[in-house]
């Protein structure tokens, strides 16, 4: 693991006093007081190595999705958008030292990479939330950005998740801890579903809707597809099944969102998911996008967080 500070065993923890009248990161562990060291192993980051508040202190928002490449490209769009001083192109990636993940920095905004589904996902959430308690953040927003398979709208629609839900649409993200399952709330933040919705009203030409997202373990066989390695089910049970989510109010199905809702809420986070839909899994299960739509789509959830950024931070006249 690299190290950015001289050698001392001094930890760079945080002090709770800090957080007094602000909306800070909750560590439900009482474990972690104790420790004289944190390593975040899958971020190459710890409390030891690294000057945390120093080095992500003034982060304001977070954005985590699954391609590596994609964040780093929406780290270098929000450098642009944001009008920070150096060109960007020498935007180092944080968590170089490591394969797991990638970490950008721009300004306030922290751009990071959570792999496919919800064991890689929640192994970053860990090491982030951490992170952001050790920085000594306050009044943090993180946003799931990413794609997904829509259900009965049109490719290409934005879905800004109200709640969301398992293969069984119901609320809830089922841990196995130990021996037991333990159960938890996966709602989000109405009020930053609604801002996100409003902001995206400024947008010309970009359907966005709120609704239920369903999450899935698995992409084929547990998404209802037809075209996997394995199929266990009738064309005619797939759509009975999708059209019970449609009716319970699913919008759209991808594979991180009730883990990402649950840790997210339990440790005081403001949070919110934004999918684009890239087809509509009542008319087929491959996307066979023409390459250029496909990155157009892929890029809605992007404009769409930096429009509602730049909002925040007062900077849409600056820099539109």
């Amino acid at each position: 693991m690299a190290s950015i500070l001289p050698a001392s065993n001094r930890s760079m923890r945080s002090d709770r006093k800090t957080y007094r009248g602000k909306r800070f990161v909750r560590i439900k562990n009482p474990y972690l007081d104790s420790m004289d060291e944190d390593i975040l192993y899958h971020l190459d980051l710890g409390t030891k190595t690294h000057n945390l508040p120093a080095m992500f202190g003034d982060v304001k928002f977070v954005c985590v999705g699954g391609s590596p490449n994609r964040m780093k490209a929406f780290a270098l769009f929000m450098h642009k958008e944001l009008g920070l001083e150096d060109s960007g192109e020498d935007m180092k990636d944080i968590c170089a030292g490591t394969d797991r993940y990638c970490m950008y920095k721009a300004g306030p905004v922290l751009s990071i990479s959570h792999g496919m589904g919800i064991p890689s996902i929640s192994i970053m959430l860990h090491e982030l939330i951490k992170l952001l308690h050790h920085a000594r953040c306050c009044d943090v927003t993180i946003i799931r950005i990413g794609t997904s398979g829509g259900i009965g709208i049109m490719p290409g629609s934005v879905v800004i998740t109200d709640t969301a839900v398992d293969s069984f649409f119901k609320p809830r993200f089922e841990q196995v801890i130990l021996d037991k399952i333990v159960t938890r709330s996966t709602e989000l933040d109405k009020e930053l579903a609604e801002e996100l919705f409003n902001c995206s009203k400024e947008i010309p030409d970009f359907p966005t809707l709120i609704g239920h997202t369903m999450c899935t373990y698995d992409f084929y066989e547990g998404q209802g597809r037809l075209d996997g390695a394995l199929c266990s089910f009738s064309r005619e049970k797939k759509l009975d099944y999708l059209k019970r989510a449609y009716k319970a109010g699913v919008r759209n199905i991808e594979m991180e969102s009730t883990v990402f809702a649950a840790m997210c809420g339990l440790c005081g986070l403001k949070a919110a998911v934004v999918c684009v839909t890239l087809l509509d899994r009542l008319d087929c299960d491959q996307i066979n996008l023409p390459h250029d739509v496909l990155v157009e789509y892929q890029q809605r959830p992007q404009l769409l967080i930096s429009n509602f950024i730049k909002q925040r931070l007062g900077l849409r006249e600056q820099t539109s």
